[in-house]
């Protein structure tokens, strides 16, 4: 089938020319697949496919129930494979070009204070093993803003402690270099020293920082279980998982006026516009702001 020849040659553009992970390309294809199964249902081809084609398919994919969020998602998804098409001149124009994304509201992360970080750590019990283990885990989440896998996946290798700074292997087997402050170096040291370096490593595991009670590396479901639970002994009343303290690590670094393309190259971010989020400050730090520095404040 045609249509499957053009998806095979897109998979490939993807890996190869985009450098796109495995999940990333399969969601890709879903996308275009969401297409097909439209023009077939209305018996339009992909050769002599318009722009009135394309308003019919998202307004199908509204009537169906799908939310903008997924809707903006697809139509990203139909503008990059329609632009491989154009570029391998299997088409001469671009239907996608006039294609508009539905409107988002955006939904502000979570953000703790820095007071609600300490009592977090309060909440740890020092007296169990696994308690340095926890408190590692928050600063090194905390204070390099890492996704919950970068922080399972941490290797002792990456970790250069004379030059403050940890390798991370970031989404799409991307790597960047993240700075570690004191804190958090102070903390691992201390976890990989005097608790690590007591437990029976199963074999293969050696480099992996953060270790179970089996020896292996650890899950990221024990990361949310262990954030869960210490969020209900401190009494906090938010919802807080591996993610609040990368979106705190971000906001707290603007706030104090951080650049924001350094804060998405520390994140990993391929978009400004993702980082762009985290200039959500609350009012109180924009009054401020306001009358420290304009001129009729």
């Amino acid at each position: 089938m045609i249509t499957n020849t053009y998806l095979k040659e897109y998979s490939t553009y993807l890996r190869l020319e985009r450098s796109l992970s495995i999940n990333s390309v399969k969601a890709y294809i879903n996308d275009v697949n969401k297409l097909f199964q439209f023009l077939d249902a209305t018996h339009r081809s992909l050769v002599d496919i318009k722009n009135a084609d394309l308003v019919n398919f998202i307004t199908w994919l509204n009537e169906v129930g799908m939310l903008p969020n997924s809707q903006a998602r697809i139509i990203s998804g139909l503008k990059s494979y329609f632009g491989f098409l154009t570029i391998e001149e299997i088409l001469q124009d671009d239907p996608t070009n006039l294609l508009e994304l539905p409107k988002l509201s955006r939904k502000l992360p979570d953000v703790l204070s820095l007071t609600e970080i300490d009592q977090l750590m309060l909440a740890i019990d020092m007296s169990k093993p696994d308690g340095m283990r926890s408190k590692a885990i928050i600063e090194v989440l905390y204070g390099c803003g890492l996704r919950v896998s970068e922080l399972v996946a941490l290797k002792i290798s990456n970790i250069h402690s004379e030059a403050a700074y940890v390798l991370i292997d970031g989404k799409g087997n991307k790597q960047r270099i993240v700075p570690i402050g004191h804190s958090a170096l102070k903390y691992l040291r201390i976890y990989i020293n005097d608790v690590r370096s007591k437990q029976e490593i199963k074999p293969g595991m050696q480099d992996y920082v953060f270790l179970n009670r089996f020896g292996s590396s650890l899950s990221r479901i024990s990361v949310f279980t262990m954030l869960k639970s210490l969020a209900e002994k401190a009494s906090l009343n938010k919802s807080i998982s591996p993610h609040t303290f990368r979106h705190s690590f971000a906001t707290h670094l603007i706030e104090g006026g951080a650049d924001l393309r350094a804060v998405q190259a520390m994140l990993g971010h391929v978009s400004i516009t993702t980082t762009e989020i985290y200039t959500h400050l609350d009012k109180e730090y924009l009054h401020s702001v306001i009358r420290s520095f304009h001129p009729r404040n």
